[in-house]
């Protein structure tokens, strides 16, 4: 068998398969990306043993979770590890710290006669880890910041440059009120997690200069962990820029024919229902910075918005959305945006469209 390891680096960089045999509400709090979740107890299991443990000590609880986990229940599980390890044969399996319950799985599987290491101080080492390396790495590297006004295309200069962390990303969400996608955000410790790997896989290819989009605190739900986000606002800017019909024409790939794309895949069977959710959360979007455009305005977007999603409905067209896109960026996003950057001017050291953006970078990382 492969010996159990803690070179949490070497896991990350390599995507090592894992099989997480916390229980499934340990999990849901916070995992890595792709392991997969084959509990060693269930909730309840856990619950009665946790309790068990505190009021009758170790070896009370353990013969309590033997009794819980015993036979066919038993077999079931050793079955579900045994094939996992099968799919994954350079895999790791880990617990909460690295202890009992992924021993226990290690001890039934060799049993099995299947030999499996496991991770030493397993999840709460590895959340560490990378905790740990994700301010070394902010705090090491210089950092520039991409901004511009809404629809200049800064996601796609940060997936077309080399040392690029994509907040935005990993947190599942576009960074503005229609920045929801049709699926949920992760959560927080899902979120860091994540960006955490890519700063690490980032380092790994060399990377002497990070790369991220200007975002606010919160990204949706997600939180900019405190220090890169303190870096943030003492770091360059590299302003994009790009015309008015090419933001719009951004957006509306963004926010109409993207995002109609996400609720038709959610829903194949049922078109109709895809594209009411799809209405809905374009008219959620309006109604959240009603008090900032103000009421008025507010309801003759909607207006304009209600017509282009009949027309859409009826002849699949989506131009007539251009019209509340462009009362959008006139009304709202803009004016915002430039009483943003009037306490920023000091900041930026470049300025251009997108193609001269990414060399901008492309020169500066190669520096």
């Amino acid at each position: 068998m492969r010996e159990n390891t803690d070179d949490f680096r070497r896991i990350f960089l390599q995507s090592a398969p894992m099989m997480d045999v916390r229980a499934p509400v340990e999990f849901d709090k916070g995992a890595f990306p792709g392991v997969v979740n084959l509990p060693l107890m269930t909730d309840s299991e856990r619950q009665q043993v946790g309790t068990c443990y505190k009021h009758s000590g170790q070896e009370a609880a353990i013969a309590l979770g033997h009794k819980l986990v015993h036979g066919s229940v038993k077999e079931q599980r050793v079955a579900a590890w045994a094939e996992f390890v099968a799919a994954n044969p350079e895999g790791y399996l880990y617990c909460f710290r690295g202890g009992l319950r992924s021993q226990l799985v290690q001890q039934w599987l060799a049993e099995a006669g299947i030999g499996y290491p496991r991770v030493i101080g397993g999840y709460k080492a590895m959340r560490r880890f990378l905790i740990d390396s994700l301010e070394q790495t902010v705090q090491s590297l210089p950092l520039n910041i991409v901004a511009g006004l809404t629809g200049t295309g800064k996601t796609e200069v940060i997936n077309a440059v080399a040392g690029s962390l994509d907040l935005e990303g990993h947190a599942h969400h576009r960074g503005s009120s229609f920045g929801r996608h049709a699926t949920p955000q992760p959560n927080q410790i899902d979120f860091e997690n994540a960006l955490a790997i890519q700063a690490l896989r980032v380092t790994d290819r060399g990377a002497r200069e990070l790369v991220l989009e200007d975002e606010g605190r919160m990204v949706g739900s997600c939180t900019v962990p405190l220090e890169l986000f303190r870096l943030m606002q003492e770091a360059p800017l590299i302003w994009l820029e790009d015309s008015f019909d090419n933001r719009v024409t951004r957006i509306l790939g963004d926010y109409v024919v993207d995002m109609h794309g996400e609720f038709a895949a959610l829903y194949p069977e049922d078109p109709e229902q895809a594209f009411d959710l799809f209405a809905e959360h374009l008219s959620g979007g309006l109604l959240r910075i009603r008090k900032r455009l103000g009421g008025e305005k507010q309801q003759a977007l909607q207006a304009i918005m209600e017509n282009a999603l009949t027309e859409q409905r009826r002849s699949g067209s989506v131009d007539p959305h251009r019209e509340w896109i462009a009362g959008l960026l006139t009304d709202y996003y803009d004016p915002m945006y430039a009483y943003q950057r009037s306490g920023k001017d000091e900041r930026v050291v470049f300025s251009g469209d997108q193609t001269a953006v990414v060399e901008y970078l492309t020169e500066r990382s190669a520096r």
